[in-house]
């Protein structure tokens, strides 16, 4: 039986609770979070659940409530990823994480980079395993390159490109975090381009794609994500050498946030208005509406409409097979925003992101993840793969793929 301790009780945090508590090899699950509220409510709908009031700023506080679990599940804003890496540590126990650590002054990839390295060494001297980056990108994502790469002899490119294109007829912008949102586009993103990391600006490198089903083309742009800085450092080893890898984001957000951008209303530098300090990133968060958490607010988004709902989920590999140039597309199915909430009471991102969470979470209570250190997905072998993906059609999450081959 697994002890689990699931560290924030936002949308990820709570879909992986309630995954959790209905494993029969799982015995409890302390639910620990600053917003006492959130976790007493989980205690109260799920048999397993523990309510606990946690201050993540100080390490010795999770290491206090890590005592005895057999895995901590880090579901909390990445700037306090390294608290609870630290506590995984002291406490000695398995650990597993939405997103990669945020390292104060560290530049992201560097950050990524320390992770893989000395944090990894620390993992597997200790004799634990450490999985970052498992929600649906990163995670499934990394799932599905490296399920994609193994067709080929060589790979090239990579690209993966989310395009969240639902408006609903109510002003929302984001459907999850904005705090989130408007900070990884505002921040400096990563590519790996010609077989070396590259630092980009938000909102450059535009692409124009044509999307199945969808009967236009769709702008997509640099967007900071973990996949490009995981993949570019073990390209060589698992990856069959890629040269470029990218992620690209675009839709209502992208719309929404890129003016903000271009006039510093996402800097985090206070401006002096009428003789008043004001960061600008403050006053946008303060201004924009947040996203739906709770089930009804869901319902009366849904109720009030939806101008628009479509979408795109791509992973692109370009590599070589047989002397041959190929190119594989894999386009993502999961449930839209009116299924996610008939099925889970949760919004379309929040599921795909949190089930599929969950399912990396189900790997480590059933003992299927056997390697040792600090690692992301892409690590995986063909059996955990492959068990990923059938437990992932499960929950209507699957993978069209599309094949194309030609001579040079």
């Amino acid at each position: 039986m697994k002890k689990i301790l699931l560290l924030g009780a936002g949308a990820q945090g709570s879909t992986v609770a309630k995954r959790m508590n209905e494993e029969s090899r799982v015995s409890e699950i302390i639910c620990a979070d600053y917003d006492e509220t959130a976790v007493k409510e989980m205690e109260r709908t799920l048999q397993k659940a523990t309510a606990i009031k946690l201050d993540a700023s100080q390490v010795e506080n999770i290491v206090k409530v890590a005592q005895g679990v057999d895995l901590m599940v880090n579901a909390l804003p990445i700037g306090l990823t390294p608290n609870a890496l630290a506590a995984a540590l002291e406490a000695k126990v398995c650990y597993q994480d939405f997103a990669a650590a945020e390292f104060e002054d560290l530049a992201f990839d560097r950050g990524i980079e320390l992770l893989l390295t000395e944090w990894s060494k620390k993992f597997e001297a200790a004799g634990l395993s450490a999985l970052i980056s498992t929600g649906s990108a990163p995670g499934l994502a990394n799932i599905i390159t490296r399920e994609t790469v193994e067709q080929m002899d060589t790979c090239h490119t990579i690209q993966i490109h989310v395009y969240a294109g639902v408006w609903a007829n109510r002003f929302l912008p984001f459907w999850w975090s904005p705090e989130v949102a408007l900070g990884d586009m505002s921040c400096p993103a990563y590519c790996f381009e010609n077989g070396k990391m590259k630092e980009t600006q938000p909102f450059s490198g535009a692409m124009w794609m044509k999307f199945n089903g969808i009967d236009r083309k769709i702008r997509t742009v640099e967007h900071a994500h973990d996949e490009p800085v995981t993949m570019g450092l073990l390209a060589q080893k698992y990856l069959k050498g890629a040269q470029n890898i990218y992620f690209k984001y675009g839709g209502y957000g992208v719309e929404f946030a890129e003016p903000l951008y271009r006039m510093g209303l996402l800097s985090l530098e206070p401006v002096n208005v009428k003789g008043t300090s004001i960061v600008p990133m403050d006053l946008a968060l303060k201004l924009t509406p947040p996203a739906p958490k709770y089930p009804q607010e869901i319902k009366a988004i849904l109720e009030e409409g939806l101008e628009a709902e479509e979408g795109a989920f791509l992973i692109r590999v370009d590599g070589q097979k047989d002397d041959k140039s190929i190119r594989i597309d894999n386009y993502v199915n999961a449930p839209g925003v009116g299924e996610a909430f008939e099925k889970a009471g949760l919004t379309a991102e929040t599921y795909l992101t949190g089930q599929c969470g969950a399912l990396f979470t189900k790997m480590f209570v059933k003992d299927m993840i056997h390697q040792k250190g600090l690692f992301p997905p892409e690590v995986f072998d063909d059996d955990q793969r492959a068990y990923y993906l059938k437990q992932a059609a499960k929950l209507d999450i699957t993978v069209d793929q599309i094949v194309e081959c030609r001579l040079y």
